[in-house]
């Protein structure tokens, strides 16, 4: 298998048996211990998302659970079940697709800096958490370790081309307006998010794992005001419990407490409950 930060990839000839771990990454590190469950629930709630968006983009899941599975992996059921996901194969196209209605993160560092993010002017006198007039797209190279590199959407011609380009753009930003608009109407702000694509027999599928507190920035709605970023569903509180224990972000990361692990499971567990109006299944 190859195994990424946090999925274990299984190529089984025409297609590929992706199995989340419970493997937290932050800082470009693996921390432990794990978070008990959190695969199981990024997994069912990709799921959710790409069948509520099918109708926006196909996607390259073949079969969410176990029971659909090859005969081969039946042995392993228990270990798999909903946790991992049966997918076609497709090329993978080398960009993050990176939609934002809020201005945070990288994009705020950016426009603090220079007054535009990813070579998008923005208005000026924008706060930290400003909401923006429209979303925005911010292409970002994908790096297979450190940080992804945020781009122009020049860069991202020069790698795809136009006409890809100009779908990628107006796909992410479709997808973004439908999960923000959803996330809405449960109490939670979808700040921004990552969407990852490839193709199959020349068509642009959504693949890898979609809205998930992994790869979005959720906020409780209520808690929202201009000026500072609210508490986010997502590793923030990680982040924020390792920059205060004075980790120097570069040597082996101290082991998380035991309320740190138990805090960063509620708040997923509570993101999916929200989103879904269901239980994962843990």
């Amino acid at each position: 298998p190859r195994r990424g930060k946090v999925r274990d990839i299984y190529d089984l000839g025409d297609q590929i048996l992706l199995v989340a771990t419970d493997r937290l990454s932050a800082y470009d590190h693996i921390l432990r211990p794990a978070i008990p469950g959190k695969g199981k629930i990024l997994t069912q709630l990709t799921n959710f998302w790409m069948e509520r968006l099918s109708g926006l983009v196909p996607n390259h899941l073949l079969a969410t659970e176990v029971a659909d599975f090859p005969a081969s992996l039946q042995p392993h059921a228990a270990a798999l079940d909903g946790r991992a996901v049966l997918v076609r194969k497709a090329a993978v196209l080398p960009f993050e697709c990176v939609a934002r209605g809020f201005l945070a993160g990288s994009a705020f560092h950016a426009y603090r800096a220079a007054g535009t993010a990813c070579g998008i002017a923005l208005p000026p006198g924008l706060e930290r958490a400003s909401r923006l007039a429209e979303p925005i797209f911010t292409p970002a190279t994908k790096a297979e370790s450190g940080h992804d590199e945020n781009v122009d959407f020049a860069t991202l011609e020069a790698g795809v081309g136009s006409p890809t380009a100009d779908r990628l753009r107006d796909l992410t930003l479709a997808l973004y307006r439908a999960g923000a608009a959803h996330a809405e109407s449960v109490g939670l702000l979808l700040a921004d998010t990552k969407f990852e694509f490839g193709t199959i027999d020349g068509e642009i599928v959504l693949i890898d794992e979609a809205l998930t507190p992994d790869s979005s920035r959720y906020w409780e709605a209520g808690a929202w005001r201009p000026g500072a970023e609210p508490a986010s569903f997502d590793k923030q509180f990680v982040r924020n419990w390792l920059d205060a224990s004075g980790w120097d972000h570069e040597s082996t990361p101290p082991e998380l407490a035991p309320e740190v692990v138990a805090g960063t499971r509620d708040r997923y567990v509570e993101a999916f409950r929200r989103l879904t109006g269901r239980e994962p299944r843990l």
